[in-house]
């Protein structure tokens, strides 16, 4: 039963009428229920009427149809699809009343006015408050003050201890950790000098080695607190001009182009040099072509190549002055190469020796001397300037490296015999000589520009680290013992603040390690995975340490930037 049949009125007693609706014809019939008389209406003329009367019946249930539709939309759908009227009918006002009083769909929202007289408060304090915006326009929005409460530990983590100022450094503030975090994405992230204002900040000149006691920890050369809000305006300068400590664990790095990428050599690469300014690199090897490339890290340049036709590279390298490059192979000479002139020399064969091979030298740090490795232990030294023999120094083994200290004044030996020898070379004599522990064979020797550490690598892989004074005093145990390769040691290299030792081998693919100098650990994050080292035969750092170079037996140049340094 519908709605409207609900709704309906009574009928009418005085009159009734009835449709029958037989085929095609229809009757209207009309009683009359008062008096009993009853009149039959004729067909005929009502036959015009028909046609009209069924219009209007037509369009009177189209409208009731619509009515009764929107009265079910208006109960499902809350007045949703029309206004406040559906009509004039009385039944259809008497319903729309008791939907309005009786049914909870319709309701006065009363918070809009709570709602702006919140808003009207913000207006008012906010005009009270502009002042004291004004006196604070440069508020940093990133002050957080649970930073106060927390304590992050960030020895835990392996890519937070990077963070550390110490080894023993373990948990610190939170305002700390967000200084630190701040100063590093500087360093990571150069190139900014768009964002710098025009005032510059101050900067201390005081060392930062140790963290300010009271106050914020500040990103390295904001020291003063009213420029602390200029940290993310520039990244010049927040890595330190002094030296900065390098943290143990991981090494950022990332790879550039390969430095002889310009003209690859067609043999194995056994020298690799950086110049005294950082852009000039010697390359050498068993193609007998010496080369020099311009290094910037991603044209790489190739400036000059010398080719020697008597003579296959086994070793060349600068004078420390930069005047002259020295170039060696297994030949009874060897060569020096002025970069003024443009002049290649021949030095040798010495006079009075019979070497069949000056293949291994090297040079001291005045460059006023070259050792060149002799027959039976014998250490020629020969001057940089006439290219004549000085002096000879004889050991009691052979004589496999040597390596000067960074004065100048002394000279270490090793070889055969398993022992360090200490060579005053103003006196031309041996004033200390000492077993290296664990070594039948010393390989290779290395002394770094700044400390008093040396490193002794032997034939079986192991790399002893020592304090060269209290070696000479009597301590023969190494302060650490390296035994990350398994193969002979043919090569090691401080870098320029001696704070990574690089060690590698040439009989083992990969075999190459980053020693972190201060903690006497290695590096867990090289070499790369990947094995793109291949066979190892040489390296060298830049003069400021920020460029790594590795030359391999496959004829490239690896160049590596090494982040913890600002320059190259």
């Amino acid at each position: 039963m519908s709605l409207i049949s609900q709704n309906a009125l009574p009928k009418e007693v005085g009159k009734k009428k009835t449709r029958e609706m037989v085929k095609d014809k229809i009757e209207l019939v009309e009683e009359e229920v008062g008096d009993g008389d009853k009149t039959v209406v004729d067909p005929t003329r009502n036959k015009k009427r028909k046609k009209g009367r069924k219009e209007e019946d037509d369009e009177q249930l189209e409208i009731e149809e619509g009515k009764e539709r929107k009265k079910l939309e208006s109960f499902l759908f809350s007045n949703l699809y029309s206004p406040v009227g559906f009509g004039k009918d009385d039944d259809e006002e008497e319903a729309r009343e008791e939907v309005d009083n009786n049914s909870a769909l319709f309701f006065t929202d009363r918070s809009a006015d709570s709602t702006l007289s919140v808003y009207e408060e913000d207006i008012e304090s906010g005009d009270e408050s502009a002042d004291e915006l004004n006196n604070n326009e440069r508020k940093p929005v990133w002050v957080d003050d649970e930073e106060k409460k927390t304590s992050i530990n960030i020895a835990k983590i392996n890519k937070l201890r990077k963070l550390r100022k110490g080894e023993d450094e373990s948990v610190i503030s939170g305002e700390a950790y967000e200084s630190r975090l701040r100063a590093q994405h500087m360093k990571m992230n150069r190139g900014t000098d768009w964002a710098r204002p025009n005032s510059q900040p101050v900067y201390s000149s005081e060392d930062d080695d140790s963290d300010k006691e009271s106050g914020v920890v500040v990103a390295s050369g904001y020291e003063r607190l009213e420029y602390a809000d200029d940290v993310l305006r520039s990244n010049e300068d927040l890595v330190l001009n002094r030296s900065v400590k390098l943290l143990p664990g991981l090494l950022e790095y990332s790879r550039l182009s390969d430095a002889n990428m310009k003209d690859p050599s067609q043999g194995p690469i056994n020298s690799v040099q950086f110049h005294k300014n950082a852009q000039l690199l010697l390359v050498g090897g068993l193609d007998r072509t010496l080369k020099f490339f311009q290094v910037d890290g991603k044209k790489n340049e190739m400036i000059q190549s010398i080719f020697l036709e008597d003579c296959p590279i086994r070793k060349a390298a600068f004078l420390p002055d930069g005047s002259q490059a020295i170039i060696s192979g297994r030949r009874k000479f060897a060569y020096s190469f002025d970069l003024i002139k443009a002049r290649v020399d021949k030095i040798g064969p010495l006079a009075g020796r019979d070497e069949k091979s000056l293949e291994s030298f090297e040079v001291s740090p005045d460059s006023k001397t070259i050792a060149f490795l002799g027959n039976e232990g014998c250490i020629l030294l020969v001057s940089s300037k006439t290219k004549e023999l000085i002096g000879t120094l004889k050991m009691n083994g052979s004589v496999r490296s040597v390596a000067f200290t960074n004065d100048g004044h002394q000279l270490l030996s090793s070889g055969g015999d398993g022992q360090i020898y200490h060579w005053d070379l103003r006196t031309r004599l041996c004033f200390h000589k000492g077993v290296d522990e664990g070594c039948l064979t010393g390989t290779a020797l290395s002394v770094p520009p700044v400390g008093n550490l040396f490193a002794a690598g032997s034939d079986s892989g192991i790399v002893n680290i020592y304090n060269r004074d209290e070696f000479i005093g009597g301590k023969k145990k190494p302060i650490k013992v390296i035994e990350n390769l398994t193969t002979k040691v043919d090569f090691m290299k401080f870098s320029p603040d001696a704070q990574i030792l690089a060690i590698s081998s040439r009989m083992k693919k990969n075999s190459m390690k980053l020693v972190h100098v201060p903690s006497l650990t290695v590096f867990s994050n090289w070499p790369p995975p990947n094995k793109t080292v291949h066979y190892p035969s040489c390296m060298d750092f830049s003069p400021h340490g920020g460029f790594m170079t590795v030359g391999n037996a496959a004829g490239k140049v690896l160049l590596y930037k090494l982040h913890h340094y600002n320059r190259a």
